[in-house]
């Protein structure tokens, strides 16, 4: 690993990342002021610097962010070595038009009356900063990391065969 992370404004390799992982840990802070996470289905990652999600206004986290709106989204597939955090503010509205652009059908799940139930809400997380971490899968190229550095008494490098940086938007 490098001394110092490498930091980049372009918010797109992070949303490359999460894409394909979509479930995040969504981490509030409740009216104790502990730590609160809780599983949620990224919908729409990449439009305006945001992440967006569906859920009920009556949850908790719903109340959690009229109080603080400070959160953190952890995202994890260890099948694919790739980990990303991500802190961000968000906020929780309804907007009708933005639902119905945002669903599909599977959230029938959650929201049995379809798109159109009045107790559906949007949460948008608009990102401060993020960090991933992205190590290759294949044995081969694990096999490589771990021969060189047996060889050079050096651990591997993010730009060897890890990749890891912060993001910070504009």
């Amino acid at each position: 690993m490098s001394d110092q992370t490498p930091v980049t404004h372009d918010l797109s390799k992070l949303f490359e990342k999460i894409k394909e992982v979509r479930m995040a840990m969504l981490t509030t802070t409740d009216e104790k002021g502990t730590l609160h996470s809780r599983p949620m289905a990224t919908i729409q990652p990449g439009k305006d610097e945001a992440l967006y999600f569906l859920t009920d206004a009556n949850s908790a986290k719903v109340f959690e962010i009229k109080k603080d709106g400070q959160v953190n989204l952890s995202y994890s597939d260890p099948g694919s070595n790739v980990y990303a955090s991500v802190s961000g503010r968000a906020n929780a509205y309804r907007d009708q038009a933005k639902i119905e652009e945002l669903w599909s059908e599977p959230m029938r799940g959650w929201f049995p009356k379809g798109k159109d139930d009045p107790n559906i809400m949007i949460l948008k997380v608009t990102i401060d900063q993020g960090e991933y971490w992205d190590s290759p899968s294949s044995l081969l190229t694990q096999a490589y990391a771990y021969v060189r550095a047996v060889v050079t008494g050096q651990p591997s490098k993010d730009d060897d065969v890890n990749q890891h940086a912060q993001v910070q938007p504009k």
